[in-house]
């Protein structure tokens, strides 16, 4: 325990931090937003694919990456992975940073921690433009999306 106390010690005197991501906020170093969500995790994402094609976003993937885990003889908690987006909306981001296209179309995550929680995990739009440069008046027109994505779970 000493240990740890003087290499944590050692840490904050050399000026490193460490981070930890806690549910339902977003984090400046990641962008990443994760909100509780009131549902299963299928349902969740059965709530998000129907909010995002009301607007009319298409469904590119849906991944079941615990039913993946378990066709090859391995246990995860239900995670669900839903890959949506608007080409005519999306392309103009990729155009203005060819580089934005790794993150794009956009997704949305849900989850089942230990406990049993269910949490939506999605990256903010400002993710495009820290990590990619694409101009601030590109990525605000994705703000509503956060908006309809914590909307269907509440």
């Amino acid at each position: 325990m000493r240990f740890l106390q003087g290499l944590l010690s050692g840490l904050v005197c050399m000026g490193l931090t460490i981070a930890t991501v806690l549910p339902g906020t977003a984090h400046a170093e990641t962008n990443v937003v994760t909100k509780p969500s009131n549902y299963s995790v299928s349902e969740t994402i059965n709530r998000i694919e129907k909010a995002v094609t009301a607007k009319g976003m298409q469904i590119f993937a849906r991944i079941d990456h615990a039913g993946e885990a378990k066709k090859v003889g391995l246990a995860m908690k239900p995670t669900e992975l839903l890959i949506f987006g608007n080409p005519k909306g999306g392309t103009a981001l990729m155009v203005a940073k060819r580089t934005a296209a790794i993150d794009l179309p956009m997704k949305a995550l849900a989850w089942e921690d230990e406990n049993g929680n269910v949490w939506l995990t999605y990256n903010s739009p400002e993710l495009l433009h820290e990590r990619h440069g694409v101009p601030t008046e590109l990525t605000s027109k994705l703000d509503p999306v956060g908006k309809l994505l914590e909307a269907a779970i509440e």
